[in-house]
């Protein structure tokens, strides 16, 4: 039966050595009208051809997850900061004795909060022993950001239960590589921001937005946007840290302005327990 990844190419593995051998030798690689379209990166990079790149990113990732039965993901958002409780002790620890009393009171707020992580690893534990002992039709795996604290976490719960879970990293000066808990063949990574986002939502079954900061206040509106709007189904939005979301945001008070109705306040729900989390999923599902 013929193919149509015909890796094998004769033409194709010129292009790509001719692409290694001039970066293994840090040399510039010069413009080239001859050289294949698809292998020519000074082409890929134009700005006419932006389109192209998007509907890569777009491609590539969604084919992966379908060949490895990824239909049907929880996603986990939360601080890329967090840490877990040993790490953000010696954070506190050095940072203490560094005699730098700002950067002591920032390292004793991420121990303060070092309990999210152990949630999200928690979490994440629970959705793949769940997953388990179920058919690939009603499999449910974890999807984070990829990178470090609550993503990582989460991810982390998964890989001590043997499950597998999804990266979607996004390269960011700060996060040079994905978090190691991710499942390998399913750690993807985006330049755009945009079709990251396509793909948070793809699969998303429910989503579970632990504390964090301006990346996770996006992701959390952007979800609760569709869903208000009806342009993305309804799916189960778990607010983790019921102190910390009310502390920070007046949802009450955006009712009481009108600029919101009372009943989009039911769009999403409080847990302060990785099981109650995951028992609104179940009930919303009726797992």
């Amino acid at each position: 039966m013929s193919s149509t990844r015909n890796i094998h190419d004769r033409r194709l593995a010129d292009a790509w050595a001719t692409l290694k051998s001039s970066s293994d030798a840090g040399l510039p690689l010069d413009p080239d009208a001859n050289r294949l379209a698809f292998a020519d990166p000074e082409f890929l990079l134009r700005r006419e051809t932006r389109g192209i790149r998007f509907q890569l990113e777009l491609l590539k990732p969604d084919l992966e997850q379908q060949a490895h039965g990824i239909e049907n993901t929880i996603v986990v958002f939360g601080s890329a900061r967090f840490r877990d409780p040993e790490a953000a002790a010696e954070l506190v620890t050095a940072a203490e004795a560094g005699g730098d009393e700002a950067v002591a009171r920032r390292a004793r707020a991420l121990a303060r909060n070092a309990h999210y992580y152990e949630n999200a690893r928690a979490f994440g534990r629970v959705v793949a022993e769940y997953s388990e002992s179920k058919e690939p039709r009603d499999k449910l795996f974890v999807c984070t950001g990829g990178g470090p604290g609550i993503m990582e976490a989460a991810n982390r719960g998964c890989f001590d239960a043997g499950g597998t879970s999804v990266g979607l990293s996004i390269a960011l000066p700060m996060e040079e590589a994905a978090n190691r808990y991710v499942t390998p063949a399913l750690s993807f990574k985006f330049h755009y921001f945009a079709l990251r986002k396509m793909h948070f939502m793809m699969r998303a079954k429910a989503l579970v937005a632990f504390p964090g900061g301006f990346g996770t206040l996006d992701e959390l509106f952007e979800v609760i946007t569709l869903v208000q709007t009806r342009k993305a189904r309804q799916v189960p939005i778990v607010l983790f840290g019921s102190d910390y979301w009310k502390r920070l945001i007046n949802f009450e008070m955006l009712v009481d302005e009108g600029v919101i109705s009372a009943a989009d306040l039911d769009l999403f729900q409080f847990a302060d327990e990785p099981e109650v989390a995951w028992n609104i999923i179940k009930t919303f599902y009726r797992l």
